[in-house]
């Protein structure tokens, strides 16, 4: 196998740069909310200190790699609205896919 040339390797550095994923946040009391309302409590840290912990670490190691991570602070009543429009329950999947779809329409508007 064939090493990647320069210009190959600084084009893979770049494209690893411009990629953002969206980190789920939350502030004491909003992690409380969702978290009572899930269908999946069990995907939950077990107080909140943890879960910080553990969310504060996945950025940094996002960053670490090269990848911009974004928070998005997530508003329970927004989300349960946006679950009840798609048809969505309150799960990790869910939560991940709002905050995709949040971040997106923030940072690429439609034109």
């Amino acid at each position: 196998m064939r090493k990647p040339t320069l210009y190959q390797s600084l084009k893979a550095k770049k494209r690893s740069q411009s990629m953002v994923v969206g980190v789920t946040w939350y502030t004491e009391e909003t992690w409380a909310q969702v978290k009572a309302t899930a269908v999946d409590p069990d995907c939950f840290e077990a107080s909140f200190a943890e879960w910080k912990a553990m969310a504060v670490a996945a950025r940094r190691q996002f960053q670490r790699s090269g990848v911009m991570a974004l928070e998005y602070k997530i508003v329970p009543e927004e989300f349960a609205a946006w679950c009840a429009a798609n048809g969505q329950e309150n799960n990790s999947t869910a939560r991940a896919e709002y905050v995709s779809e949040r971040l997106s329409a923030v940072h690429n508007p439609a034109s």
